[in-house]
């Protein structure tokens, strides 16, 4: 046994204390899982799925969706046309999708589809069907006239 304070010689180690084995568990992890917004978790950290609400956003196509059928005036600006850079369309609103309408003549009957990119405004002469999102019924009609 060496004194206290002494220097063992080059080459010589030190003993070395025992660790015991270690656990065939794996390692617990402290990260939480991984949980969608604001779905529900009970005590033992079990995610309880659930679907979400479905709203519908206040693009004009859905407001379109919710006309559909009823005759409007569809204001259209085509920029570097020099033959007509702007055009007005009178038609049923027969379909709305993001990116297009498609009208009809109630007369002929001629169905045609128009480009939102073009698209400016639209009036129609009767009320329309609006429902804003995630409120429940419809706010009553004012006669305009």
């Amino acid at each position: 046994m060496m004194p206290m304070g002494s220097m063992q010689p080059a080459g010589t180690m030190a003993p070395v204390s025992t660790m015991p084995p270690m656990s065939t568990m794996p390692p617990v992890s402290t990260m939480p899982p991984q949980v969608t917004s604001g779905s529900p978790m009970t005590p033992t950290g079990a995610v309880v799925p659930t679907t979400a609400p479905v709203f519908e956003q206040s693009y004009i196509e859905n407001i379109f969706r919710l006309n559909l059928g009823k005759i409007g005036t569809f204001y259209y600006t085509y920029e570097n046309n020099k033959e007509w850079n702007a055009k007005v369309y009178k038609g049923v609103l027969e379909a709305a999708g993001r990116d297009h309408i498609i009208i009809s003549d109630p007369v002929t009957g001629q169905r045609t589809v128009l480009l939102m990119i073009y698209f400016d405004y639209a009036t129609f002469d009767e009320p329309l069907v609006y429902q804003y999102p995630g409120v429940i019924g419809n706010p009553p009609t004012r006669n305009c006239r």
